[in-house]
């Protein structure tokens, strides 16, 4: 698309109008691949007049552009786009997998292509260089080996070769260049030198090395390819979870069945027993009993009134249900949690964004080396023959594929595997802080203990009087009293104090359900293993709550010690309840009666000693501690985790994921460090060895692609490691 005629097309139909007055814009880009091409991409699209922000999913090839109302024209950034050298349109999910499905395609094409041509050129290349049955070749046979090699190896190149030499041209002709320029570069002249010294009959030809380097790029190519498809399978394998079609309701009381992205906010829909919630939706009609596990780690069923607000990725495990549509299925609560997938694999941290600095400076820096070494070597002596194949090397051995897969490549693996063990990752750079923590901070309450308190040793009549305000909150011990109180009333101006309370109007009268003094009884200390509940002008009583920690929390506990961490308790519960738990699973560090700023500040205190400290918290009363933290982690909900502050979410009713993310974020910053290390001495190494002449072309190619593979390979050990 040119860019007249990017700019020409009215596209106003694909921007969408969000709730806070913002316009969102989501396009389809190709030709992406590296990290350098993320921040050409998002920099020169965020410098758009009226872009608040461009952010680029390189597994996707989704740009997400968010706009000031009406401020601009969707055709002038895909204008701006194709100028760049990558081509865009609307995004479609449909037309993203077909466009992947097709880019796998032809990189398996030419990959067979390629292992064909250095297959066969090398049969004919292998004898010049050790004879034929032990005998020098003479200068005829020499020369029909030489042609035989091209008729086999170049075309093989060339056809090979159309993945990078299309992807430079379009940088050349945007007036940029990427990595792709000198791989081009390189083949090109390699392939201009051996026809040159086959025409003059001259001693060497490098026909099996063009074709090589392409064989071996592109299998880099095609496992990078396969890691982004492994990343885009967590987030797709939550959305796949959604129903295709949904059953709307019109205004006659008839049903029929409609896309699941043509359902928009005000619409009626119907939910059969068995099927899930397609969007974020209010219950009308029916009696709604939702298996909430995918979203929020909890087995047991939830029972939903009528005008609450069911979400979407719930199992509907009673009757008929007819909802009232609150968001489209792009903006619910499923597709929430898949976009923090998304962002978690693809960030960029600070290792990538040091891999950035180093590839931006590749391209002027090994054309530079190359010309140096082609001048050099003239004026020297050598004759221009021999000075052009070292350029040549100097060019193809120099490659910074090794560099530019260093991190992303650890990162996608990792965000993959650790979103199969239950962790969502939200950031690539959450990684590298909690591969840093020396000090790790629980909550109890619904951390180290099972946050499913029982109601216990309490009246039944003292249950309905606090029932009213229990059905109201959705703190652990106020749904352990709706349990017991079962369906009623809820009671209306309804106000939640984090860390306090829940207070509210119970026919008329105001009411408050929460800690010892924030209901009026500042005699008694409270404890979070208790609540208290009085109307405003009456007696106060209080109502008891068992709770006991997690079957793994002793063993994570255990775990984490052995790997040199000091773990400690912080809780606003009273003493004894807090020294008990912590006693049980083996902390012998704790604190008792803190309120929310205490907790956080008890966090600044250890982050100005220098500790790093990972904080695991419920996401609630926890907010301001988590967010402090060096790393954070929210358990038990993905769905307020993703409105706090927290960098890593399990999804999963286990406390020994902790560990698991802490021992894959160890393990991926090694990898990562590795591949620098690797990275940095190949070149050392390489770079110069070319430049004197040690490295023809063909050995560049076999080193470059090398480097490549072994960063990649590096990487994968991630998948497999315990």
């Amino acid at each position: 698309m040119t860019l007249d005629a990017a700019i020409g097309r009215d596209m106003s139909a694909f921007v969408r109008r969000r709730e806070d007055g913002r316009d969102r814009l989501d396009l389809l880009v190709t030709g992406a691949r590296c990290a350098g091409c993320i921040s050409k991409i998002e920099g020169e699209v965020s410098a758009l007049p009226g872009v608040l922000s461009a952010r680029l999913n390189l597994s996707t090839g989704r740009l997400a552009i968010e706009v000031s109302a009406g401020a601009i024209d969707p055709g002038r950034v895909i204008g701006t786009l194709a100028s760049l050298g990558y081509p865009a349109t609307p995004y479609d999910p449909g037309a993203a997998l077909q466009q992947r499905d097709r880019e796998g395609r032809k990189l398996i094409l030419a990959l067979a292509v390629a292992g064909f041509g250095a297959m066969n050129a090398m049969m004919f290349s292998v004898p010049l260089w050790a004879g034929l049955f032990d005998q020098e070749l003479g200068p005829a046979t020499r020369t029909m080996m030489m042609w035989m090699s091209a008729a086999v190896g170049a075309p093989c190149a060339i056809f090979a070769g159309m993945t990078f030499f299309e992807s430079a041209w379009r940088s050349l002709r945007a007036g940029r260049a990427n990595m792709d320029v000198p791989i081009s570069v390189g083949v090109i002249l390699t392939l201009a030198i051996s026809f040159s010294e086959t025409i003059l009959n001259g001693r060497d030809a490098y026909f099996d090395a063009a074709v090589s380097l392409l064989f071996l790029l592109l299998i880099g190519r095609w496992l990078d390819h396969r890691l982004k498809a492994s990343a885009r399978s967590a987030a797709g394998d939550l959305l796949a979870l959604q129903a295709p079609t949904v059953c709307l309701v019109d205004g006659a009381g008839r049903e029929r069945s409609i896309p699941l992205g043509d359902v928009a906010s005000g619409d009626r829909i119907r939910v059969r027993p068995g099927d899930r919630i397609p969007v974020d939706a209010i219950l009308e009609d029916g009696e709604a009993l939702l298996d909430n596990s995918l979203l929020t780690g909890e087995s047991a069923p939830e029972r939903v009134a009528r005008g609450q607000l069911c979400r979407a990725g719930a199992v509907n495990l009673a009757g008929l249900l007819t909802l009232r549509a609150e968001a489209g299925s792009e903006d619910s609560t499923l597709a929430e949690i898949a976009r923090l997938i998304d962002a978690g694999a693809q960030s960029r941290s600070r290792y990538v964004r040091l891999a950035d600095r180093a590839a931006a400076l590749y391209v002027p820096v090994v054309h530079a080396a190359a010309l140096l070494t082609f001048a050099g070597g003239w004026a020297l002596g050598l004759d221009p023959r021999e000075a052009l194949i070292r350029a040549v090397a100097v060019l193809i051995v120099t490659c910074p594929c090794a560099l530019g897969l260093a991190v992303p490549a650890v990162q996608i693996v990792a965000s993959a595997r650790l979103f199969r063990r239950g962790v969502l990752v939200k950031s690539g750079a959450a990684l590298e802080r909690l591969a840093e923590v020396d000090h790790v901070v629980f909550d109890k309450t619904g951390v180290v203990t099972e946050g499913r308190p029982v109601l216990i040793e309490t009246p039944r009549c003292v249950v309905a009087m606090a029932a009213p305000l229990a059905r109201a909150s959705n703190h652990p011990m106020a749904r352990a009293v709706a349990r017991v109180a079962g369906d009623g009333p809820v009671a209306t101006d309804v106000i939640e104090h984090v860390g306090l309370g829940v207070e509210g109007l119970i026919d008329g009268r105001r009411a408050r359900l929460g800690r010892s003094a924030f209901v009026g009884v500042p005699t008694l200390s409270g404890s979070e293993t208790e609540l208290w509940f009085g109307f405003e002008d009456g007696p106060k009583v209080r109502l008891r709550f068992s709770d006991t920690p997690r079957p793994d929390a002793a063993q994570t506990v255990a775990a984490l010690l052995a790997r040199g961490l000091t773990v400690e308790i912080l809780s606003g519960d009273q003493a004894g309840v807090v020294e008990a738990v912590a006693h049980s699973v083996g902390i012998k560090a704790w604190r008792s009666g803190l309120l929310p700023e205490d907790k956080a500040e008890a966090v600044d205190r250890l982050a100005a000693a220098g500790r790093k400290v990972l904080m695991v918290g419920d996401g609630l009363n926890d907010a301001a501690a988590l967010a402090r933290a060096h790393a954070a982690i929210a358990p038990g909900s993905a769905i307020e985790a993703s409105q706090n502050a927290a960098d890593l979410v399990l999804t999963q009713d286990r406390l020994m994921a902790v560990v698991e993310a802490l021992d894959v974020a160890r393990s991926s910053r090694r990898r990562a460090l590795e591949n620098f290390g690797f990275a940095a001495l190949y070149n050392l190494v390489a770079a110069p060895a070319a430049m004197i002449g040690l490295v023809n072309p063909f050995v560049a190619a076999l080193a470059m692609s090398g480097s490549s593979l072994v960063v990649t390979l590096n990487a994968l050990r991630l998948r497999a490691a315990r």
